[in-house]
């Protein structure tokens, strides 16, 4: 599933041929997905101006003239591509319409934005953007990683009383919005945390130390275009590079990259999700 970086990249993608810009025509080709469609969804994009697109956690969201939001979620295998733009930054001849095409909007600029999504876990939703933050889906998520709001005082409360390991503590989206599995891996071997530590016993130092990596692991893996491992698509249908810096993700087996370690990753089962580690440079 697309974590933080994947979704950051999408909405930057999108953002040159979506804000600003007016909606001519939309085009919901099935009932649902995840979730129905909102009723009229279609009627309701059609002519509205996007003055806004933004991220929250793993969410996109555009703030329409009309005073609606529209939330998107890309689910397992949703990809949002972009055609026909005039200023040629993608390609400027629409694609043939695929089997999964959920979604269409076309621009009056010309472009057109695709919502493909075979598995159909993803989801969209249409919400007052005055009350979008209360949203059923956003109402409880914690601190973006990447913003103000998040920092070390706010991790130790956070872990203060928490008996479950320290990754499921980061994967916990009301601690800390947008970490997913392979992040949080990644986050850990940097940090030289054993991720089957209590997240509670930890100390405040060593707490702390989560903060700046978190934040450089993102950044990273933004600016490679987020990690494609098998659905993953930019918007403008190239793939994400970032899976060719793990550290640890998928590695089992394999020898750490850390200097002097001749240990291997190993991969455990935590929540029904694999956990790869060091465990010798993790404690």
């Amino acid at each position: 599933m697309p974590e933080l970086p994947e979704v950051e990249t999408v909405c930057r993608g999108l953002a040159p041929v979506m804000e600003g810009q007016v909606i001519a025509h939309a085009a919901v080709n099935r009932p649902n997905l995840r979730w129905p469609f909102p009723k009229g969804m279609a009627g309701r994009l059609a002519g509205q101006k996007v003055e806004r697109l933004r991220r929250r956690s793993k969410y996109i969201l555009a703030d329409l003239s009309s005073g609606e939001t529209l939330l998107i979620h890309l689910g397992m295998s949703g990809r949002m591509t972009v055609s026909g733009d005039p200023e040629g930054r993608f390609a400027t001849d629409h694609p043939e319409a695929q089997k999964h095409d959920h979604v269409v909007l076309d621009m009056e600029s010309g472009a057109r934005i695709v919502f493909n999504d075979p598995r159909r876990f993803g989801m969209m939703d249409l919400m007052p953007t005055k009350t979008a933050d209360q949203h059923k889906l956003l109402a409880s998520l914690g601190p973006e990683p990447l913003g103000n709001d998040f920092h070390d005082a706010h991790l130790v409360a956070a872990f203060k009383t928490r008996n479950t390991p320290v990754k499921t503590a980061l994967l916990d989206q009301k601690i800390v919005a947008g970490l997913g599995n392979i992040y949080v891996c990644e986050v850990l071997y940097r940090a030289k945390i054993a991720p089957m530590h209590k997240a509670g016993k930890l100390s405040p130092k060593r707490v702390a130390t989560l903060v700046p990596v978190i934040r450089q692991v993102l950044q990273e893996a933004i600016s490679a275009g987020g990690s494609s491992l098998r659905d993953f698509r930019q918007a403008d249908g190239e793939l994400g590079y970032f899976q060719h810096s793990f550290d640890v993700y998928g590695r089992e087996g394999e020898p750490c990259r850390a200097e002097g370690c001749n240990g291997t990753i190993r991969r455990i089962t935590q929540g029904g999700r694999s956990t790869f580690h060091c465990a010798q440079c993790q404690r």
